[in-house]
């Protein structure tokens, strides 16, 4: 193979047969169980790296499921986003969320997640499930339980538009690519959007939350300290592709 050939064909490792395909990347019924909680507002701000800044004491603790979309199949995962505030270099302050850990159980959104986006993804076991009138999610890291979540299946409709306002916000987080020395070759402030999203139905209930210990799995650095809120939302979404919003490497 020619060099030329090298340079035209390159899209992803391994280079002739990539982990996942180009994108956009569509989600259909993709569900989401979000439950809302109060930490310790002072590892917030130690985890949540400038120039983003903390907004108050709350995680979001999201279950997702993604039965249907395309280049990534069918997989479930779950994770904590951290509410933030970012200026961006025109000076308009954005409200959206840091992508602090992921797990979920597919190579393919894995691998596209951390090196496309920049995603903080790890291999692990969630799922989510309807025990009669619950909503039943936990979380393995191995054999290990690290995360159960429950809620009432269903008790009240939430009005729609909320939801899709709360969905166009910005996320954010950092891309981070070695050299082969071990040296940071990339170590970016990534932001993405959804686009394109259809609510398909919102609902409420109560909910209960439990993090545990796990050497590498540490959702319980952020201990639950109150559950404040959860909702449940099915959508369609487009993943929207990155934009960096700041070079750590860059020389000021």
């Amino acid at each position: 193979m020619k060099i030329a050939d090298v340079r035209a064909k390159a899209f992803a490792m391994p280079l002739n047969n990539p982990a996942y395909p180009p994108g956009p990347y569509k989600f259909y019924n993709r569900e989401f169980i979000v439950i809302s909680y109060r930490t310790d507002p002072e590892i917030l701000r130690a985890l949540v790296p400038e120039p983003l800044e903390v907004i108050g004491d709350t995680v979001n603790y999201e279950f997702i499921r993604m039965p249907d979309s395309t280049g990534f199949g069918d997989y479930t995962e779950t994770g904590q986003v951290i509410p933030v505030r970012f200026k961006d270099k025109d000076g308009t302050v954005q409200e959206g969320g840091y992508v602090h850990a992921m797990y979920l159980d597919d190579n393919a959104p894995i691998a596209g997640g951390r090196e496309i986006w920049g995603f903080p993804k790890k291999l692990a076991s969630p799922k989510v499930c309807h025990e009669n009138e619950t909503l039943v999610c936990t979380l393995h890291y191995g054999t290990v339980l690290c995360v159960t979540a429950t809620m009432g299946y269903k008790h009240r409709v939430l009005e729609q538009a909320p939801i899709a306002k709360s969905l166009a916000k910005p996320n954010f987080m950092i891309k981070i690519i070695p050299h082969v020395d071990c040296t940071p070759r990339i170590c970016e402030l990534v932001r993405y959007y959804c686009e394109d999203v259809t609510v398909k139905g919102a609902w409420a209930g109560p909910a209960a939350l439990q993090l545990f210990d796990h050497a590498l799995c540490d959702v319980n650095r952020l201990p639950v300290r109150e559950v404040l809120s959860a909702t449940h939302f099915v959508t369609d979404l487009t993943l929207g592709l990155g934009e960096v919003v700041h070079d750590y490497l860059a020389k000021d």
